[in-house]
Parts: structure tokens; C-alpha cells; sequence
């Protein structure tokens, strides 16, 4: 019980600084900023982290990574990401957004929300860390906050690695990561162990044809015919080709080609998206992507090569064994009834790439956001607001409890 002892004592303040932290989190809720733009985001961050005496830094333009050194003992790092989406919100509660920001990469000025969650996983962390600040008494290691941007993009963790990362902190011992879910009741709090987020990767196929009038289809090579074959041979990778022990996901998100019903295009374009809990797997669908759509163009008469682009590149999250059931073990004991396993998630992230590159083992768990799961929305969904409490009060409480798991007593 030690260790839940512990946490209790450095979660005592938590029912006095609620208003605090509510008022903080509409904030954050209410200014969304999208994927490397997170400039209001990070200052704020770096505010609250100064007002609480707390070194931080940041990495990046909008990376911060803030830590709290106490003693001797292990080295314990905890990941939110800040980033928001291009959704305009209609969530209904008085506290929405109604924020627009231009975007970077295409110039348009859109609507945005934080209509993932990242606003819960960045004031968890933030209350943790000032949790921790203030009952040094009761702990002995270092803790560690990464505040990562750019998750919806997967460019956040591999630009804080390129920025420099490993000099703003030290090496940690284990990496701690969580995410607010309509899948789990509100308050709950599921782990499991080995894959969790499945691996993912996106590509614009270009596919090319032969201009002609539409009526005189003879005379050219139609590339939205040959768009529509390869979408119906695609389907066929997950039912004829991945075993059905495994899963996995080949989504044609957008097809694109041609300007009147009358002529017939020199090109199609085809948006790709994959899910697959391997990476044996996830280099099959890559493999039986090129290999269909290079068949499809060469059975239509195709007069070029295609074209493939990737992007939105997203590893593997896989649970260390022994490092979740360390976790596990430690919400049993706080938790009681509302720790619970976790299903595998068909989401995914880049929570992983900056454990993976430091060989640091890692665990991800899941933070139930809303009370009644029969009629909460997804995450990036134009309504997904989770529950203010319990959800504000339990993803500090996960943290804090996961990271005592490892953070000892302070020697008297």
C-alpha cells in the first residue's frame, strides 16, 4: 500500500484546486491550436510551470519538456500532447470553442477544437507536475513532463528528437502516456499489455490515363475506371491476404480525378490509409498496395508508372509487459473497480517514437471521459468534449498514481 499512500499525499490538494484547474482547462479548451502551431498553447504551458517554480524548457517551437529533480531514485517521464484539429465544434457546452486559425501548410483559415482530448492529456500532466512540485515530502526521483505537439500529424515526437530533446531532459527509466476515451465509463482508467494503438501509414496514389472526350472513350485510357478497380481489388488485401488471427484496416479515403462528365482525365488521385497491430503486417498491406495498383495500371494500359506518396506515418504502440503491469497493479490499488483492461485501440499515435528510439520501455492506458459510453461520440468527433469531472480530476490522479509506482519515499 505504500505506493498508494503515497500518491494520496501528493494528490491531497486535489478537491481545493479544482476551480483552478476547471477554469485552466476552458482555457486551453477554448484557444485550440493546430498540429506545430501550438505557440499560445506552450506559453501558457511554460506560465503555469514558472508561477509553480517548476524548470522547464522548450524544444522546438512548441515542444516544452519541464522537470522536477528530487533526490535520488528513478527517472520517470510522462508524455501529453497539445495539439488540436481542423473541426469546428458543436459539442453544446458553454465553454466550446469558436476558435479559427490559418493554416500553415495550406494557407485557409479554418475552424479548430480539441476535439481529441489533447486538452485533458496536457492539464493532466501540467496538475501531476505541480502535484509533484509541491509534495517533494513525499517522493524521492525525478520527474519528467514532455508536452509534445503535433500528434494529429505525427510530426510532434520525431521533431522534438530532431530539436534536441535528450539535452532538455534526462534519459528516463520508463515513459507514461494516457488518452481520454468514449470507449471506457467516465472515470475508469484500462490498460493492456503488448499492442495497444495499432501502427498506421497513409499514401496518395497518382494513377495515370489518357485525356479523350467522353464519348470517345476508345481513344484514351480512363483513370477513373481504373481508380475504381484498384478501390475494389484493395478490398479483397484484409479478407484474402491477412490471416484471421490478425487485423487490419485499408481505408480509400478519397478518390479525385477529372473536371466534366464529358472528358475523360489523364490522371486519378487515390488517398490510402492502413491500420495493423504488426509490423509484419502493416509491410504487407504497403507491399499489396503497390503490387495491385501497379497490376490494375498495367491491365488498363496505363501510359506511365504511379505514383505513391507516403505519409502519416504512425509505429506500433506496444505495452511493455512488465512496465504495465507495474501500472496495473498500482490502479488496482488506488482505483479499486475502476481500473479495468483495455481493448486493443484501431487508433493511432507517435507516443512511441521517442521511447522506441531511446530503447526506454513504455505504457499507454486509456482514461474513460464520459459518464453514460451509450451515447458519447468518438475522439475527432465535431461534438467529443469529454465530462469536465471526473474526467480532469482522474487523469491527474493516473499519472501521478502510475508514476509513484516507481517514484519512492523521500529518505527521512
Amino acid at each position: 500500500m505504500a505506493t498508494t499512500e503515497r500518491a494520496r499525499a501528493i494528490l491531497s490538494g486535489l478537491a481545493s484546486t479544482r476551480p483552478q484547474r476547471e477554469k485552466l482547462y476552458k482555457f486551453f479548451h477554448q484557444n485550440p491550436e493546430l498540429s506545430m502551431q501550438e505557440h499560445v498553447t506552450s506559453e501558457r504551458i511554460l506560465q503555469e510551470l514558472e508561477a509553480t517554480g517548476i524548470s522547464a524548457n522548450r524544444v522546438g517551437e512548441t515542444g516544452v519538456v519541464a522537470v522536477i529533480e528530487n533526490g535520488d531514485g528513478p527517472v520517470v517521464a510522462a508524455r501529453a500532447d497539445i495539439d488540436a484539429l481542423p473541426v469546428k465544434e458543436v459539442s453544446g457546452k458553454d465553454y466550446a470553442s469558436t476558435a479559427t486559425q490559418v493554416d500553415d501548410k495550406t494557407g485557409a483559415e479554418v475552424p479548430v477544437a480539441h476535439a481529441c482530448g489533447h486538452d485533458v492529456h496536457l492539464m493532466s500532466l501540467l496538475s501531476a507536475l505541480q502535484a509533484f512540485s509541491e509534495n517533494k515530502d513525499q517522493w524521492s526521483g525525478t520527474f519528467v513532463g514532455v508536452f509534445q505537439p503535433a500528434e494529429e500529424t505525427a510530426e510532434g515526437a520525431r521533431a522534438m528528437l530532431a530539436a534536441g530533446v535528450e539535452e532538455a531532459m534526462p534519459r528516463p527509466d520508463v515513459y507514461l502516456g494516457q488518452h481520454v476515451l468514449a470507449s471506457l465509463p467516465g472515470g475508469y482508467v484500462g490498460t493492456r499489455r503488448g499492442p495497444v494503438l495499432s501502427s498506421a501509414f497513409s499514401v496518395k496514389v497518382t494513377v495515370h490515363g489518357k485525356g479523350s472526350h467522353g464519348s470517345m472513350p476508345e481513344l484514351g485510357v480512363d483513370p477513373v475506371v481504373l481508380a475504381s478497380s484498384i478501390v475494389m481489388r484493395l478490398q479483397t488485401v484484409v479478407s484474402r491476404e491477412v490471416a484471421a488471427s490478425e487485423t487490419a484496416v485499408v481505408t480509400v479515403g478519397a478518390i479525385h480525378a477529372g473536371t466534366k462528365s464529358n472528358i475523360i482525365a489523364d490522371s486519378a488521385e487515390l488517398l490510402i490509409n492502413t491500420r495493423a497491430y504488426s509490423s509484419e503486417v502493416s509491410e504487407h498491406l504497403k507491399e499489396a498496395i503497390e503490387r495491385i495498383v501497379r497490376a490494375e495500371c498495367l491491365a488498363a494500359r496505363s501510359p506511365h508508372e504511379p505514383e505513391f506518396t507516403y505519409y502519416d506515418r504512425y509505429p506500433l504502440t506496444d505495452n511493455d509487459a512488465q512496465t504495465t503491469d507495474s501500472v496495473r497493479d498500482a490502479f488496482d490499488a488506488y482505483f479499486g473497480d475502476e481500473a479495468c483492461d483495455l481493448d486493443a485501440v484501431p487508433a493511432s499515435e507517435d507516443f512511441s517514437v521517442i521511447p522506441d528510439e531511446w530503447g526506454v520501455p513504455y505504457t499507454y492506458w486509456g482514461l474513460g471521459g464520459f459518464a453514460d459510453t451509450s451515447t458519447a461520440v468518438g475522439n475527432h468527433n465535431p461534438a467529443f468534449a469529454p465530462d469536465l469531472q471526473p474526467t480532469l480530476d482522474r487523469g491527474v490522479e493516473a499519472i501521478v498514481v502510475a508514476a509513484c509506482a516507481w517514484l519512492g519515499r523521500r529518505a527521512e
